[in-house]
């Protein structure tokens, strides 16, 4: 029978220092040269959305003009508008810089800028700029939180300074405001006294009620809606003047809205059809200048051009006078954009 062997080894020796040749690596490739020179890795940034606007109004046979683009990585809006007539005459060219804290709104006819501010100066606590260069008066603001964002009070004031600063707070219901004004006696000299104007809205039943006081005026407002109908009285104090609004639906497309002034007794009606959503059918008559008109939308009423058919808005407006049908006028708008 063989005998096994056993062999015995060593254990290693902690004071020996063993290097263990290190991997064979890939040699790098040198960098890429021209004509002796290193070529550095070039980012071309994509040229921003130029966006062109233009209206035609045939009342007035103006084209206005506006040319828009996002500058500054779109931390800015860049945007240079202009009118011009049938005979080519270019007019009120304007150049805006907005952006989300300052805004510079330029005229070039007649070389004045307005300028926008506007920055958190702490939390709760804004600030508020305005100033016309060529005029060199403006308004400064401040603005803070009271008990969060839905309470706020702002304290402003004209510069150069008239009188004292307004003063306004505005919670959820409304807001009211305490400022300076001049009285004018009958002597013709000018009498600062303090004026109060403010506006509340409220639930009532099952409607809203606003009461709104300016220049020692209130105005009471009521007004009931739900899924079919409107109704909206008013009532003008201390002159009393009261008129209603009324407005009925008739199923999803059309919608009938009557208002009368029971002071004058002038009235207005106007029906609205809408087919789908890009198209609106409007007619109706107004007695105080006794004039009837229809008009057809094409591309959403209250909508942008951007969201219209092939980015167009048109509205054609027929007029018919009461006491001169033969004078009747046909009129159209027109809005079209361009994404460059």
């Amino acid at each position: 029978m063989a005998e096994s062997k056993l062999e015995l080894k060593s254990p290693p020796n902690p004071n020996s220092l063993i290097v263990s040749a290190p991997p064979s690596s890939r040699p790098e490739s040198p960098p890429v040269t021209t004509g002796g020179g290193f070529v550095p890795a070039v980012w071309f940034r994509q040229r921003p959305k130029i966006r062109v606007t233009t209206e035609f109004d045939s009342d007035s046979s103006v084209f206005f003009h506006r040319i828009s683009c996002k500058v500054l990585d779109s931390l800015a809006k860049l945007k240079f508008s202009f009118q011009n007539n049938g005979k080519g005459e270019l007019s009120d060219p304007q150049l805006a810089l907005t952006s989300k804290y300052l805004s510079l709104h330029y005229d070039i006819e007649e070389k004045n800028a307005l300028v926008n501010a506007s920055f958190d100066v702490a939390p709760g606590l804004q600030f508020k700029a305005v100033h016309e260069v060529k005029s060199q008066q403006g308004e400064l603001a401040m603005v803070a939180d009271l008990a969060g964002p839905a309470y706020k009070f702002e304290l402003s004031s004209a510069v150069p300074a008239i009188g004292k600063p307004r003063a306004t707070i505005r919670f959820p219901l409304g807001e009211v405001s305490l400022e300076e004004k001049e009285e004018e006696e009958e002597e013709e000299q000018a009498k600062r006294i303090l004026s109060v104007n403010g506006i509340l809205k409220g639930q009532i039943m099952n409607g809203v009620c606003t009461a709104k006081y300016k220049d020692e005026a209130l105005d009471l407002r009521y007004c009931f809606k739900d899924e079919q109908m409107t109704f909206i009285p008013s009532i003008s104090l201390p002159s009393n003047a009261m008129s209603f609004t009324f407005k009925r639906q008739f199923g999803p497309s059309d919608k009938l809205s009557y208002w009368y002034n029971l002071d004058t007794n002038y009235w207005s009606t106007v029906y609205k059809h809408n087919i789908g959503k890009d198209f609106k059918f409007k007619a109706g008559y107004d007695s105080e200048v006794r004039l009837g008109w229809a008009s057809l939308w094409v591309g959403e009423e209250s909508g942008k051009a951007k969201t219209a058919p092939m980015k167009m808005k048109v509205q054609f407006m027929l007029q018919v006078p009461q006491d001169d049908i033969t004078s009747s006028s046909l009129m159209f708008r027109a809005k079209k954009r361009w994404d460059i």
